[in-house]
Order: C-alpha cells, then structure tokens, then sequence
C-alpha cells in the first residue's frame, strides 16, 4: 500500500497562524527595545546591578587587613663597610677600627699643615759673622751672636760686597729667620737665630772711606750694597759645628743640597724650609745630649764625694 502524503495547507490564514506560533516560542517578551546585533544573553531587567564601591581590579584578591600577620624580622649587628682594595696582611690590634685610625693620621695631618701655615711665606737664611777679632785697616771687624744679644737696637747686616750674598739680601722679607753662623774661628758653626726686622736698605758703610768695606763705586745717588736690619732671638746651649754639618752633607742625607756646604765662601745663603727643620731637630738632640751628659758628670762627682 503506498504512504499517504502529507497534506499541505495552501490558504494564507493557515501561514499567518504558524508564524504567529513560531514567535510565541521562540523568545519570551523582555520590555527592551530590540537593537540590531547579537541579544544580550542576560538582559538589563533580569540581572541585578552590582554595589557602589571600587571597581574590583583584575587578579588575586587582596587579604583583609585583619587577617595580615605581620612577623618582625631577626636583627642582626650591621657590619662594618668593607675597605675598597687589598685586604691587611696583618691585622689592626685588638680590633682596632681603621677608620678611628684614618681619623687620628688626618687629625696629625691637620696639625702639621697647622704648623706650615704659621710658617707660609717665611723664608730662611744662613748668615756668617766673625766671632774672634780681626782688624781691616785698623778697624776690628770682630762681630758675634753676644754682640747681637747686647745690641739695643736692630743691628745693620753690612759689609756684604758679594753680588750673590747681595741678591739674598734684597730677597728677605720682615718676618723671615735667619741662622747665626760663626765663621773664620777654631770651631765654625751655628750658634742662634736671629729675625730680619727691616728689608735691605743702601749699606752706607760703603760711603765712608775709612770703612773697611768702603767702595768708591758705591754712591749715596747710585748705591751699590744693601744691608738688612736684624734683632737676636736664640743661642743655641750647643754649637751646630760645621762637621755636623758636613756629616748631613753627604747623597741621599738631610743637608746634601745645603748651599753652605757647596758654596763655602759665600757669607749669605738661603736654607730650605725642610733644612731648617732638620737643623732646629738637630740643634733640641745636641742640647738633650748635653744635659744627660751634664747630668751624669754630676752624678759621678756625687759619688766621688760620698766615697772620700
């Protein structure tokens, strides 16, 4: 038996009813005015609109305040900065902290540099005399650093007729020191210091013709010697001798460029700063030697004494 075909509906009645069917069931009414696009799968009137508040941001979220515990870390003992380069090979005593011992070494360079500022611009001299009598024409020319003492003035430097002792003249300045020095005697050496007290002036010694020194080229209009003016300030208890002197003298010691030693005639002649230090240094161990010495003797004279 054949299948019965399945009967169609031609009227348009029928049409407008299964449409109308259609739509029915296929989308509930939502109250929205329907826009062009894909529908929202939750419409606006069914899903509740979230709290006020932050947006919440993207990520884990964060933990109440409360319920943070907060573990205090262990404290340890900071140490110290290590030193930049090569370590001690031995080490500091006791522990000593180096930069106590930088501060010290500064504090002792400070007061060195103290020490060059009391000194800045000074300069230094060595200046011969004649200690024992001599007479030129008929005048002695005798002059030593007991003169200098008992001198109630400031005492003229003159008869200076060298050109380079000259230019050492006209070099010192008021403030600068010089040595005294004993010269053409048994023993030469230092015996004092004395301060330039007034700057080169015309020698007019070099004026007078019954002077030792006169110069008849020398003329009060066209003077050609200068003195300097100068006042006593030490003796030495101890004479610096020219072999002590000479004993510096020698390559690689203290006074090996000592202009003294290398221009033996010259009756002016400039002294380093850093001679000078070492001639005063000299000068504090000869008078320490002197009063042991001293001290001993009389200690021995003591003894001689108790024992008669």
């Amino acid at each position: 038996m054949p299948p019965k075909k399945r009967k169609t509906s031609d009227s348009p009645e029928d049409d407008r009813n299964d449409l109308t069917a259609n739509q029915t069931t296929a989308a509930p009414p939502t109250g929205e005015k329907r826009k062009r696009g894909r529908p929202r799968k939750y419409p606006e009137s069914a899903t509740p609109k979230p709290p006020p508040g932050p947006k919440r941001g993207r990520g884990r979220p964060r933990k109440e305040e409360s319920a943070k515990v907060t573990v205090p870390k262990p404290t340890t003992p900071k140490e110290g900065k290590r030193p930049v380069g090569r370590p001690r090979k031995y080490p500091l005593p006791n522990g000593a902290d180096q930069r106590a011992t930088k501060s010290t070494s500064v504090e002792d360079k400070e007061d060195s540099e103290d020490e060059d500022e009391d000194d800045e611009g000074r300069s230094y001299w060595l200046m011969k005399a004649e200690p024992e009598s001599r007479l030129e024409k008929g005048v002695d020319v005798k002059f030593s650093i007991d003169d200098l003492c008992a001198a109630q003035e400031p005492e003229p430097w003159d008869g200076i007729r060298n050109a380079s002792a000259r230019r050492h003249l006209r070099d010192m300045k008021k403030g600068d020191l010089a040595f005294f020095y004993h010269s053409n005697c048994k023993v030469p050496g230092i015996v004092g210091i004395m301060e330039i007290v007034q700057e080169h002036s015309p020698d007019e010694s070099a004026f007078d013709p019954s002077n030792p020194y006169y110069d008849e080229k020398s003329t009060k209009e066209d003077p050609k010697w200068d003195v300097v003016h100068v006042e006593f300030r030490q003796k030495f208890p101890i004479m610096i001798t020219l072999n002590d002197l000479k004993a510096q003298f020698a390559p690689g010691k203290p006074l090996e460029n000592m202009q003294t030693l290398k221009q033996t005639r010259l009756s002016v002649s400039s002294v380093t700063r850093a001679q000078w230090k070492f001639i005063m240094r000299l000068a504090k161990e000869k008078e320490g030697a002197g009063l042991r010495q001293s001290t001993s003797g009389d200690d021995e004279e003591s003894e001689e004494s108790s024992e008669q």
